[in-house]
């Protein structure tokens, strides 16, 4: 019987309740394969419920690691071998001689240190897991080279084959994974070098509050464009199609939370998990369910990698957020005029490490590439006109920063404490991590290996000639957490979370931040006094109450001067829900990130300063707008910043008028904000294709700025980022659990789980995360009988 709400009214959107767990009687005989797997060491199993959710059975660790890595592959071969081809700068060779650059990035970005540092970085057992696990990968690979008819369509589309792998390639690939803030960095030295440093009050909102401090020795210069474009074309995933990286996309964002017993109607901790990362098909994550002597866990992951990070085993559950550390930094070389392979480090010069490798291009030639390296990292670029290098230096450099490959610590944790010791081995991404007991605690840590710079703040790129060297790394151990608050819950949503008296002038971790609209949201829910059900978590991860267009309204409520009449009427009275049927929500989104915000800066700012801010800062656009006392609006500020609101939201209702029609009331946001899931390849074909292997389009609510994370692009307001996968878990009564993956769990378009999650997606509705051997054998519709070979 699904849970019953009682969520008093307004307290969250609506949405429609979740499905109810199975009713109709298990199958009497789903349909059986029986494979043999090299390096088996005992009979396992595959059952594949009817929403796509492999649950695997081995008699031993090393077994269910082996048969995840062929699932992993059974699955989503093609986009994890893309995966790998990327992350090593292998694309070339399959796609031919526009992807050598590519490549050449990718390789510029490996890790190159010392692997026996690496592997013990993760755990004892990391090792082993991740060679059983490619093991496995391997394994199918060659049940394709021996029965082609598996061979997914994309290798037969572009005549390319899967490559074999070894354990070294899950981990020595970083970039799939984003560190920060080089753009942050580069940004600002272009602003501060064109404009001034008064300038970069526009650039973005920092906290703790702070001022931003020139490093000694390198002043704000213009950062020539090839050093982004280096970064972007090695970190950019499934790059095909285009030798030019795309604009990354910001404000990803994710949501966690947990609630102690004593805020549920269960009586157990409920915890609700909702990372957000890129739109893509296939999705990024994937569910699994690892059963074996002392490991019983299910959640989801990144295919390509072992074990998953985001669910739960059982005693507890766990979760991860994006916290906005700062784990890079640019360096700036001036460089030998007569020897240019040679920078300046210290009192004398100092040569760099130059390695040519051969990129096998497709047609059985190669290309060879060089790739410079100095003691802080990878030269992403040489001004060779002015005497300048550019290179990274990194977190990923240092040994325990493979994306979330320390979650393999953690997998059997049975407590908080353990959970947390097992993150002193995790490097990358900086994260915050919810968890919650089945006894009832429930606690939150930020994971990380953030720089210690003691001569600098890591807003500016600093001098490489040996004055800013980083002293070591801070690591979980030392960062802020929390157990069992007094309100009785705790979650994140990547906003400012260090705690009341951290010393951020000594520990400097990150001044740069998300919005904090997603927090505000949940904290206004959770601390209102009341108890949630389950079905009530699951509204609450659907919710679409915007934050930010409330307190805007109220400044546009109080706007005097006289326009934008028929706007302000429809925006009066509305409820500031970015409903996908709601007219005021499409207004609003229009005004507010195509016209509004573009505009305050353009005002506010010297001309020029606009081209600098790809992606404006919306808490700081706010902000601004709310005090209205900004000098840069003129003498009378109030009277300007009124204007400004009227002048742009006539703009929008214009161009509301142009896309929806003349009539407001036919409008609606979902006409305009659609989910869509592209494939790589549909790009390559006609329309014909794209039908085949995309998902969508469907009408969708929200934004980047509500808990309903559904971020999108301001050309055409597709949405491009946020919400795929999610979980809410009655801690302890596991079959309870509820997930969706969309478009599906498969990758193979053959496949029945190609997109079948896509409508419960679409229509905000969630599948069941079962647990128990029961509750799986009732929902399996497809089993695998492995056998050692």
């Amino acid at each position: 019987m699904a849970p019953v709400s009682r969520r008093p009214a307004g307290a969250v959107s609506m949405a429609p309740a979740p499905p109810r767990h199975p009713t109709e009687p298990p199958m009497t005989s789903p349909p059986t394969q029986t494979l043999t797997i090299p390096g088996l060491e005992g009979e396992a199993e595959i059952l594949v419920d009817r929403w796509g959710i492999p649950h695997i059975y081995a008699t031993t660790q090393h077994d269910a690691f082996l048969v995840q890595g062929f699932n992993a592959a059974r699955d989503r071969l093609w986009q994890i071998d893309l995966w790998r081809k990327r992350g090593l700068g292998l694309l070339a060779a399959d796609l031919g001689p526009a992807y050598v650059e590519r490549d050449r990035a990718a390789r510029l970005l490996l890790y190159r240190g010392d692997m026996a540092a690496e592997w013990a970085s993760y755990g004892p057992d990391a090792q082993a897991r991740t060679e059983a696990f490619v093991a496995g990968i391997n394994a199918f690979v060659a049940l394709v080279e021996r029965e082609p008819e598996r061979l997914p369509t994309e290798f037969r589309a572009l005549n390319t084959r899967p490559a074999r792998w070894s354990a070294e390639d899950v981990v020595r690939q970083r970039a799939h994974a984003r560190v920060r803030n080089l753009d942050g960095e580069v940004a600002r030295s272009n602003i501060i070098a064109e404009f001034g440093i008064e300038a970069d009050r526009l650039h973005r909102k920092l906290q703790p509050e702070w001022t931003v401090q020139v490093p000694e020795g390198l002043a704000p210069h213009a950062i020539p464009p090839e050093v982004m474009r280096t970064y972007l074309l090695g970190c950019e995933p499934n790059a095909i199609g285009t030798a030019t990286p795309a604009e990354a996309l910001e404000n990803t964002g994710s949501n966690n939370w947990a609630l102690a017993p004593s805020r549920t109607t269960t009586g157990r901790p409920i915890l609700a998990s909702d990372p957000h990362r890129v739109h893509e098909q296939p999705s990024l994550r994937y569910v699994a369910h690892l059963v074996a002597p002392g490991l019983d866990v299910i959640g989801a992951g990144e295919p390509a990698i072992p074990g998953v990070s985001l669910g739960h085993n059982d005693r507890i559950a766990f979760s991860l957020t994006i916290h906005p550390a700062d784990q890079e930094d640019l360096y700036v070389y001036e460089l030998n005029p007569a020897d240019p392979e040679m920078y300046r480090y210290g009192e004398g010069w100092e040569r760099m490490r130059i390695l040519r490798e051969d990129v096998p291009v497709r047609g059985g030639t190669t290309e060879t590439v060089e790739l410079r390296f100095t003691r802080h990292g990878p030269v992403l670029h040489v001004d060779a006109a002015n005497h300048r290098a550019y290179a990274l230096r990194s977190v990923w450099w240092e040994p325990g920063t493979a994306a979330y490959m320390a979650s393999l610590g953690y997998l059997a944790a049975g407590s908080f404490e353990d959970y947390r010791a097992a993150l002193n081995g995790w490097g990358a991404p900086s994260t915050n991590h919810v968890v919650a007991e089945v006894g009832g605690r429930i606690g939150w840590a930020v994971a990380a290996k953030i720089p210690v710079r003691p001569s600098w703040d890591g807003l500016l790129p600093v001098a490489g000639d040996g004055r800013h060297e980083w002293a070591g790394t801070i690591n979980a151990a030392t960062l802020p957490h929390a157990v069992d608050p007094a309100s009785g819950w705790l979650g994140s949503a990547n906003q400012m979370n260090l705690p009341p008296g951290f010393d951020h002038a000594q520990h400097k971790t990150g001044f740069e931040w998300s919005d904090g609209a997603r927090y505000a949201r949940l904290s206004e829910a959770l601390d209102a006094d009341r108890q949630w059900s389950v079905e009530d978590t699951l509204q609450l991860q659907t919710d679409v109450l915007s934050v930010t267009a409330r307190r805007l309204c109220a400044v546009l409520a109080a706007a005097g001067g006289s326009g934008a009449e028929p706007a302000r009427a429809l925006l009066g009275p509305w409820n500031h829900r970015l409903g996908a049927e709601s007219g005021p929500a499409a207004l609003f989104e229009i005004w507010f990130t195509k016209h509004l915000v573009p505009a305050l800066f353009r005002a506010l700012g010297p001309e020029g300063l606009a081209r600098h801010l790809t992606a404006p800062d919306t808490a700081l656009a706010l902000d601004l707008l709310e005090r209205g006392d900004d000098p840069g609006f003129g003498a009378n500020p109030a009277a300007a910043r009124d204007a400004l609101l009227l002048r742009t939201l006539e703009a929008a209702w214009a161009e509301a008028a142009e896309r929806m029609g003349p009539d407001p009331a036919s409008w609606a946001w979902g006409q305009l904000h659609q989910g869509y899931f592209a494939h790589p390849l549909s790009r390559l074909g006609g329309p014909d294709l794209a039908r085949r292997l995309d998902a969508g389009p469907v009408p969708k609510g929200g934004s980047n700025l509500t808990l309903n994370n559904n971020g999108y692009r301001g050309s055409d307001f597709r949405v491009m980022s946020g919400v795929s996968w999610r979980m809410v878990c009655d801690v302890g009564n596991w079959d309870a659990s509820w997930t969706v993956n969309a478009p599906g769990q498969s990758g193979d378009p053959d496949s029945p789980h190609y997109r079948d999650l896509f409508p419960f997606w679409a229509e905000e509705r969630y599948v069941p995360l079962l647990y128990s051997r029961a509750a799986v054998e009732a929902a399996t519709e497809q089993r695998f009988r492995l056998l050692p070979g």
